[in-house]
């Protein structure tokens, strides 16, 4: 297979990942659709690296994975922290967590 078709693939992935980022209102569904969007970066950025014939993209993509590594334990936390106040993981209530 080309990169071409890897890079296809990536802005597939991203387009679903946006689109559910826009429609959806579940918290727990946003942040996958976040992580969907991050995934699809990375498989741009080793495409990208593989086109070009370097690690360079490999590396940011690792560096990219740890950091959404990271923001998978602040944003369950965060979701949890709503659930457990408000019952409920819709993104309308978010700004309801202000004291």
């Amino acid at each position: 297979m080309s990169p071409v078709n890897y890079l296809y693939l990536a802005a597939l992935l991203f387009t679903i990942g946006a689109v559910g980022v826009l429609i959806r209102r579940n918290a727990i569904v946003v942040f996958m659709c976040i992580e969907l969007m991050l995934n699809a970066c990375n498989l741009a950025l080793v495409a990208f690296s593989r086109m070009h014939g370097n690690l360079d993209g490999q590396i940011i993509a690792f560096f990219t994975m740890v950091v959404a590594a990271a923001e998978v334990v602040v944003g369950l936390a965060i979701i949890v922290s709503l659930f457990r106040s408000r019952h409920s993981a819709s993104v309308d209530d978010a700004s309801l967590m202000k004291l």
